[in-house]
């Protein structure tokens, strides 16, 4: 008897390749580092990684039958900021990349890129940082406007800012704090949307080691302004089913937790398609693999960016589940091993 899907993939290689992909700095828009690597470890798969015009990466597997094209989206694009000018003093001022709460980040260190490719660490901070100095410093609203980051250098000055050659419109990137543990507990920022890459390249490597062929033709695609909302919203035409794999959204009245695949069957933009969903909730059954079917009230993703630009597709949506999204996030190997089986199991059909 053959060994259970989730049992044929690689997890030692899903988790190795994970925390190579969290320990690489790629806000939306900040994704060059980040696609070279995709690029490279794909190439010693055996992959070749198209790059689009706007910079997503896409890779191409043919099936037993190229007449149908299924597309697999993931995204590269992480949470950030960017200066959005220099103090008086020479700290920083940022502005937001993607949707996160200003106390996520507070007292977080992170990385100023220049564009001339130097990088300076730095903190972020309340503007009343102290409750030693500032009697309101717990009320003070945690906004943008009421946080700065301080650069570790000496810096007095805008003046001595700008001669580090920090410019308004460098990206800032936040240390991830990686930290994946033999329980297979997985912890660190940026697991949204990086553990389903994982699990695409383990699907990969599945594909590579077992010298098998996928049932149709699937186009895996890496997106890199996912968190800005248009990570996908074009795709190739051929494609004519999406599944969409991004972290699953826990907490109040959803059923997912952190070990199990999340099947999303409706989001902020409305329901996914009824068979594609059905099949998935049949398949992760037959191959008892723990899963949910949730809800997620405040939610997008790259399928629905899809739809929403014209591309006449079906579309779903599942992915690992995450506690704390866009915050100081966790998850398990079980459930980003289990996603890859899910997909396997779906792509053989």
């Amino acid at each position: 008897m053959s060994l259970p899907l989730s049992k044929q993939l690689n997890r030692d290689f899903i988790l190795s390749q994970l925390e190579a992909l969290l320990n690489i700095p790629s806000p939306s828009g900040y994704c060059m580092d980040i696609v070279k690597h995709l690029g490279e470890e794909a190439e010693k798969l055996g992959y070749s990684l198209e790059i689009t015009p706007k910079g997503n990466g896409m890779i191409t597997i043919p099936g037993v039958n190229s007449e149908k094209v299924i597309g697999i989206t993931a995204h590269l694009d992480t949470l950030g900021a960017m200066v959005r000018s220099i103090k008086s003093d020479g700290k920083l001022r940022f502005t937001s990349i993607g949707g996160y709460n200003m106390q996520t980040v507070e007292g977080e260190y992170c990385v100023i890129h220049t564009r001339d490719g130097r990088k300076y660490e730095g903190t972020v901070l309340s503007t009343k940082a102290s409750v030693h100095v500032y009697s309101d410093s717990r009320e003070w609203k945690r906004e943008e406007a009421n946080m700065e980051i301080r650069i570790d250098e000496l810096v007095k000055t805008k003046a001595d800012t700008e001669g580090l050659g920090i410019s308004v419109g460098d990206i800032i990137s936040w240390e991830p704090r990686v930290r994946i543990f033999p329980n297979g507990w997985v912890k660190s920022r940026h697991l949204d949307d990086k553990a389903s890459v994982a699990a695409l390249l383990g699907l990969m490597e599945w594909f590579k080691r077992e010298g098998n062929t996928p049932a149709h033709t699937l186009k895996l695609i890496f997106s890199t302004y996912e968190e800005v909302g248009h990570g996908s919203s074009y795709i190739p035409e051929d494609i004519t089913e999406m599944i969409a794999v991004d972290m699953g959204a826990l907490g109040d009245d959803l059923s997912a937790t952190e070990q199990d695949i999340s099947i999303c069957a409706k989001d902020s933009t409305g329901p996914y398609d009824y068979n594609m969903t059905t099949k998935l909730i049949e398949l992760a059954k037959r191959e008892n693999l723990a899963y949910a079917v949730d809800i997620y009230p405040h939610y997008g993703s790259d399928a629905s960016a899809a739809l929403r630009g014209g591309s006449n597709i079906r579309a779903a949506l599942i992915g690992p589940g995450v506690h704390a999204s866009h915050g100081m996030e966790r998850t398990h190997a079980d459930a980003i091993v289990g996603t890859s089986a899910l997909l396997l199991a779906y792509v053989m059909e």
